[in-house]
């Protein structure tokens, strides 16, 4: 598996039911600096007025950002950080558990300087993940997690080539 190289990549290539799944979660805690960035989405691609969008029902707000194949790339990043932390946080928690990272709720601890992975703690995440969650979820997390901070997660890039399917 090749990583995708932007998180708009990443996003085009999720099905629609996992857009879905990402724009729900997004919409139940909108990150307060995405969350105008996601309007502007969906008016831009709608040619609906401002107070028309604001207005909208969260289903159709949902509905509408699920299908915007570009959203942009900083939109895309929180769009694929609300998928694992809203419906995939328990593939998180066995990633980081496994991988020995500290965390709270699939959330890592602040660790200042962020340490990169050793190839041992990731091989060991990846092949709890590989026993628990379907390969196509496992990639798109490990691709979403060297997009955040490439440095830190550069190890899972080499790894990724090994996965089934």
């Amino acid at each position: 598996m090749v990583f995708a190289k932007s998180a708009a990549r990443l996003w085009k290539q999720l099905t629609p039911d996992e857009r879905r799944l990402a724009a729900a979660a997004f919409w139940r805690e909108p990150p307060e600096t995405s969350a105008a960035s996601a309007l502007a989405a969906i008016i831009k691609a709608r040619h609906l007025r401002p107070q028309v969008a604001r207005s909208l029902p969260v289903e159709t707000r949902t509905g509408m950002l699920a299908s915007l194949l570009d959203p942009g790339e900083s939109l895309a990043a929180a769009l694929l950080v609300a998928l694992h932390l809203g419906e995939r946080r328990a593939l998180l928690v066995a990633f980081l558990d496994a991988s020995g990272l500290a965390h709270e709720e699939g959330v890592l601890k602040d660790d200042d300087p962020p340490s990169p992975l050793s190839e041992q703690a990731a091989r060991a995440g990846i092949h709890a993940l590989v026993a628990q969650f379907p390969p196509q979820q496992v990639a798109t997390y490990l691709n979403s997690l060297w997009l955040q901070d490439p440095d830190r997660w550069r190890v899972l890039e080499g790894l990724a080539q090994e996965l089934p399917g």
